[in-house]
């Protein structure tokens, strides 16, 4: 299962989830952005970064590691890159990291070196299968299904994605929330369709309803419409945009005005 990359999809999509997962408040949080931050002049390129917005009251940068295999170096390499990222931002006002491990036992033997890191306030492991879920959101929940048992893993998205139509009133939130309950699903269940998947899930139904259609297409404007500052920048007219694009001039028009 391509762990990794569903945290990091989901993350990139959902910061507030990464925010609730530490017990940090994600309203005090809103605006932070996932992204990939390569060291200039070596092979380190760090994957999970949590850069806050321009006008956050709190700078704080957070540092997140994924780790779902075994790794004595993992720590070696983690603090290197970290403290190589605070050599070459000295502007950086705070730091926080995180190390996700789906058990306990997947943590280092050897730890004595960074004993005083790990134990600070500045660093904190979360152990996914120690989680609570009867305490816990929406979002902590929909990442403690990647270590969910297959015996019980569908049975529990079915759930989380009821939970999901009820809690989440935004359509286009709830769709993707949904989808990525069934990509989780997918990747557990490799040997499986898309569409077996769909209907393990009973979302064959769903989806040919006109609300998730019209999600859907609403979603797809949306990814379109961030794509317009780039192309009036590259010399592009509002009418190329729209025709190229197949939307309403009028929404490209908006697009323009707030870029």
């Amino acid at each position: 299962m391509k762990t990794d990359s569903i945290f990091y999809e989901l993350f990139a999509e959902f910061p507030s989830i990464f925010f609730d997962l530490i017990g940090r408040s994600p309203t005090n949080t809103q605006g932070y952005q996932f992204r990939s931050v390569e060291i200039k002049q070596t092979a380190f390129r760090i994957d999970g970064v949590f850069l806050p917005p321009e006008n956050s009251a709190d700078k704080t940068i957070y540092f997140c590691e994924v780790q779902f295999q075994k790794d004595e170096f993992l720590y070696h390499r983690l603090f290197a890159e970290l403290f190589l990222f605070l050599d070459q931002n000295p502007a950086t006002v705070d730091w926080y990291a995180v190390i996700i491990y789906p058990r306990r036992s997947l943590e280092p033997d050897e730890t004595r070196l960074y004993q005083v890191l790990l134990e600070s306030h500045k660093v904190q492991r979360v152990y996914l299968d120690e989680l609570d879920t009867a305490n816990q959101s929406l979002g902590v929940n929909v990442v403690k299904l990647v270590v969910e048992p297959e015996q019980t893993a569908v049975n529990r998205a079915v759930s989380l994605i009821d939970q999901t139509r009820q809690e989440i009133t935004d359509t286009i939130t709830s769709q993707a929330i949904i989808d990525l309950i069934e990509t989780i699903i997918v990747y557990k269940f490799p040997l499986l369709s898309r569409q077996e998947v769909e209907n393990m899930l009973k979302l064959s139904a769903l989806k040919q309803t006109r609300v998730y259609q019209e999600a859907l297409e609403e979603g797809r404007e949306e990814g379109k419409l961030a794509a317009v500052p780039l192309l009036l920048k590259a010399g592009v007219t509002v009418e190329q945009i729209a025709e190229q694009l197949d939307i309403d001039i009028e929404a490209v028009r908006q697009a323009a005005q707030q870029s």
